[in-house]
């Protein structure tokens, strides 16, 4: 763990940042959140690429684990982190830029508000959005969306969107043990049996050449719902 500068410590509000082989755009996507003022958690999930060199001279919190674990276990790990420096608030966030840094303000408002303990995005509660989405990753979500409900009761109109936020409170009373992408339905399930009030709020996704040609292919959702079904069985 790189110790941060003081300059980084700038907000109660910790914005969490998995990251695994993508130093190609992660410099670009913590430069876009600089502006805001927000404290940055880059967790380094055993990465081949020298993230760390990419990172040296912006002003994030470096974690990194020797080994690549999955994108559970380095939100985890990012989650305890800031929690241990005070965060107020964690925001999730994807280190390939397709989440727009200006719609943090958006996710956190109802959880400031009192009006939810957790706030995830959805591409699908504004019809300009839907329109940004590819058709075949359309499909496959609104598949995602039948699944999850089935298995966490919890039915949203986008399960699988990794732009999330919680209070302080919400964030001690998650664990995530599932570390690959099978995290997301357990994110939900956590939510539900810690009986955390939940809403979505509408949020963009910015789909480029590169984060559609890094993004889990549709025959992989099969290999997720078989470890979560094993994770409820065990």
């Amino acid at each position: 763990m790189r110790q941060p500068s003081p300059e980084c410590v700038q907000s109660r509000v910790f914005v969490v940042i998995p990251t695994y082989n993508e130093g190609r755009v992660l410099a670009s996507t913590i430069r876009g959140l600089l502006p805001f003022g927000y404290s940055i958690v880059v967790v380094d999930d055993g990465s081949a690429d020298d993230a760390a060199a990419v990172l040296k001279h912006l002003p994030v919190h470096y974690l990194r684990h020797p080994v690549n674990l999955g994108q559970g276990a380095a939100l985890q790990t990012g989650m305890d982190y800031a929690l241990a420096q005070g965060a107020e608030y964690i925001v999730h966030f994807d280190a390939d830029g397709q989440h727009p840094a200006e719609g943090i303000a958006g996710l956190l408002e109802p959880i400031r508000g009192g009006a939810c303990d957790v706030a995830v995005g959805s591409r699908f509660l504004d019809p300009e959005n839907v329109k940004l989405i590819p058709r075949g990753r359309r499909i496959l979500l609104r598949g995602a969306v039948v699944v999850s409900g089935i298995l966490t009761n919890l039915w949203l109109s986008d399960a699988h969107n990794g732009f999330r936020a919680l209070s302080r409170a919400a964030a001690q009373s998650i664990r995530l043990r599932e570390n690959g992408f099978a995290h997301a339905t357990e994110f939900l399930d956590e939510v539900r049996r810690a009986k955390l009030r939940l809403r979505e709020v509408p949020a963009a996704v910015r789909y480029t050449d590169y984060s559609q040609g890094k993004g889990q292919p549709a025959w992989n959702s099969v290999n997720i719902l078989i470890d979560v079904l094993l994770r409820k069985v065990f």
